[in-house]
């Protein structure tokens, strides 16, 4: 039984870990769509500036402040990285996985 949930957790850890990078995904400013990576995402955000977040796909997803606020809890690096605006979208690095949480390492 042990056996068969350690092979479990590995072939969903095997998943994730290959299925990440096809899904990566870029903060992209949408305020001021000429930043180009002058400053970080916090201190945009600072000035009133809004965010969005990029898929692979193109596709779009507009960040409220409430959203801004929690995935600033889960995943602090995500705003540390430089701001890009919309016209240098393909310069902006790919949002930080988040870190593994220490219950999940045993």
């Amino acid at each position: 039984m042990k056996r068969t949930v350690i092979l479990a957790l590995l072939a969903v850890a095997f998943v994730v870990l290959f299925s990440s990078g096809a899904m990566a995904a870029k903060l992209i400013c949408i305020s001021n769509q000429d930043i180009k990576g002058e400053m970080s995402v916090n201190k945009c955000l600072a000035q009133g500036m809004e965010f969005a977040i990029m898929d692979d796909n193109g596709f779009v997803r507009i960040l409220t402040p409430r959203e801004i606020e929690l995935t600033r809890k889960l995943n602090p690096k995500a705003f540390e990285m430089p701001g890009f605006g919309l016209k240098h979208h393909r310069l902006a690095p790919k949002i930080p996985p988040l870190p593994v949480s220490p219950e999940v390492l045993g």
